[in-house]
């Protein structure tokens, strides 16, 4: 064998050459591959992870500081909470959890507009200093008007938080990738859920009066200062787009731009928002997919009522929140089992289907049968049939957009139109429906059944990136 060759072969070996024409030859599955991917996971997951976790702590903050009383029923008059500190009667505290949402939607897709043609490492941990900010700020708020201003801005910030990691996530792995990222990802929803409520009431209650201050409001100042600090380190661990990461040597940005298939991270570089926008609007994925993310938001709704669903099964005080942990942790175990699965089948669409039919079961069962244990057991697996569609659908959708923007742009409208079920998911669940709450599970039951059938339908007209489109070795780009 001569050197020219050897050298090739040692390349090739190595899991990547470039061809006599300077094309790019690349070798799925080979050890480089493997070893970037390593790379990109540290510095990429765990920040992102964290990130996400102070997220959702700031989104449930004015429930939490509002209702926490109400769900531990410790009955301590001092603690106090919101609600009554600025005399909000329940249509006001109603307007100022729906306004996040307006702020929310209105945003998103400026923000991921911006995103695609910035620096993830500087405009992520910026809109979350930014958030942070606020929330310590919060402390100086003393009437409804302040609290649903702050409330509506604090929408427009954070819009960019979340549809941007998908899309940031999107310009890295491949689709056979994303499913057990994003479910991995999504868990921190779930550990806020099990412990955000217990982090709050501790906060509340701990450092009730300290500095003449509310329980209330240093759970603001707290949380917000926390989220200040996380966001300064993302600055430095956060990475940008493949082309554009200073970390990633020059054989590394190659592959990391050359796996992905079909060079996507440039796509649609030099087009204009405009454009970008109507290629989005026009992709009738970008409605499908829509209406199935907000179907699913829907389902998830039933999270929000917990505690109250706890204390129907006979729990009270505290030992009504301590009960909602399992569910979480049931929920996270099932999840990232299910988003492993995916990526080794490459059928994400039939999982989704799978955890909604798991759905259906486990909440027929809720509203049918008067055993509280059982019930229990069956919340437990309802909440995972929820939060293991939820995290895979989202790997699968967002694989199904090309170019950057335009699939910034549908991400933001999925996401944003999807979130909207948070306003009115709210009315699924009347008091006056206990202890069985058949209005809320039959509701649950039927979209997550719509759920299931809109799934199969986008499977069946669009298909599955998680498995069609993979790389076979030797592929060239």
């Amino acid at each position: 064998m001569d050197d020219k060759h050897e050298v090739q072969h040692m390349e090739l070996e190595a899991g990547s050459t470039k061809n006599e024409g300077g094309l790019y030859n690349y070798v799925p599955g080979s050890d480089e591959e493997k070893r970037l991917v390593r790379k990109i996971d540290r510095h990429l997951l765990p920040m992102l992870w964290i990130m996400y976790v102070f997220k959702l702590l700031e989104w449930f903050k004015a429930d939490r500081t509002t209702s926490y009383i109400d769900r531990s029923n410790i009955g301590n008059a001092k603690v106090g909470g919101m609600q009554a500190d600025l005399k909000l009667s329940s249509s006001d505290y109603s307007l100022v959890l729906s306004i996040f949402f307006v702020g929310y939607l209105l945003n998103e897709v400026p923000c991921n507009m911006i995103l695609s043609r910035s620096t993830p490492s500087i405009f992520l941990p910026t809109v979350m200093v930014l958030w942070g900010g606020m929330s310590i700020g919060a402390k100086g708020v003393n009437s409804l008007g302040g609290m649903v201003a702050f409330r509506m801005v604090l929408g427009l910030v954070e819009a960019g938080f979340f549809p941007g990691v998908m899309l940031l996530m999107s310009c890295w792995y491949k689709p056979v990738e994303m499913s057990k990222r994003i479910a991995l990802f999504y868990t921190a929803s779930l550990v806020s859920g099990a412990f955000g409520g217990l982090l709050a009431g501790g906060i509340i209650e701990g450092m009730e009066g300290v500095a003449g201050t509310r329980g209330w409001q240093w759970l603001f100042i707290i949380e917000g200062l926390a989220t200040v600090v996380i966001a300064c380190v993302a600055y430095f661990v956060l990475p940008n787009y493949p082309t554009t990461t200073k970390w990633l040597s020059d054989s590394e940005r190659e592959l990391a731009v050359a796996r992905l298939g079909t060079g996507r991270d440039e796509e649609g570089e030099h087009m204009s928002h405009w454009q970008a926008f109507k290629i989005a609007l026009k992709d009738p994925k970008t409605w499908v997919f829509m209406l199935i993310y907000n179907v699913l938001n829907s389902v998830g709704t039933i999270s929000y009522f917990f505690p109250t669903l706890m204390t129907s099964l006979g729990y009270k005080g505290r030992k009504a929140q301590f009960m909602t942990t399992p569910i979480y942790c049931v929920a996270l175990v099932i999840s990232v089992i299910n988003g492993w699965n995916a990526d080794r089948t490459g059928q994400k669409a039939y999982t989704v289907i799978g955890a909604c039919l798991c759905g259906i079961i486990s909440f027929i069962i809720c509203v049918t049968v008067h055993n509280n244990a059982v019930r229990y057991t069956f919340i437990c697996f309802g909440g995972a049939a929820i939060w293991t569609s939820v995290p895979i659908f989202l790997s699968w959708m967002v694989t199904m957009f090309d170019g950057r923007e335009p699939r910034a742009i549908s991400i933001a409208l999925i996401n944003g139109v999807g979130n909207l079920s948070s306003v009115y998911g709210s009315f699924f669940w009347p008091s006056s429906d206990a202890p069985q709450y058949v209005t809320g599970f039959s509701i649950t039951t039927a979209l997550i059944g719509f759920a299931a059938i809109l799934v199969a339908l986008a499977k069946w007209r669009y298909q599955d990136k998680g498995f069609a489109g993979i790389p076979q070795r030797g592929t060239r780009w």
